[in-house]
């Protein structure tokens, strides 16, 4: 798997609302969290729309946090995948656990 510039409507949209002007790397991760606890509360509700919105929110939050960091994240995505596609493991409750 090879990402290339897939986020690039995403960075375009980001700079257009002036987040890469006003914003920054702290501010992103927190607004991140609340993305994340956004989809916590919705999986615990069993809320499907709401997964999805939560889930890409995170996704669209995540791109400007990596901006801001000095990377992308196609970077970001291809070294976890480069890491993981090898990695050896096996499923316990529910969660792969790494050997």
């Amino acid at each position: 798997m090879k990402l290339s510039n897939e986020f690039g409507p995403i960075r375009k949209w980001a700079r257009n609302k002036g987040i890469y002007e006003k914003g920054d790397l702290k501010t992103q991760t927190i607004k991140f969290y609340e993305e994340a606890g956004e989809l916590a509360k919705a999986v615990l509700n069993e809320d499907t729309e709401e997964i999805i919105d939560a889930i890409g929110d995170s996704i669209v939050v995540l791109t400007s946090v990596a901006y801001f960091a000095g990377v992308n994240v196609e970077e970001c995505i291809n070294e976890a995948y480069s890491v993981i596609a090898k990695r050896k493991g096996k499923m316990q409750n529910g969660t792969f656990i790494k050997d």
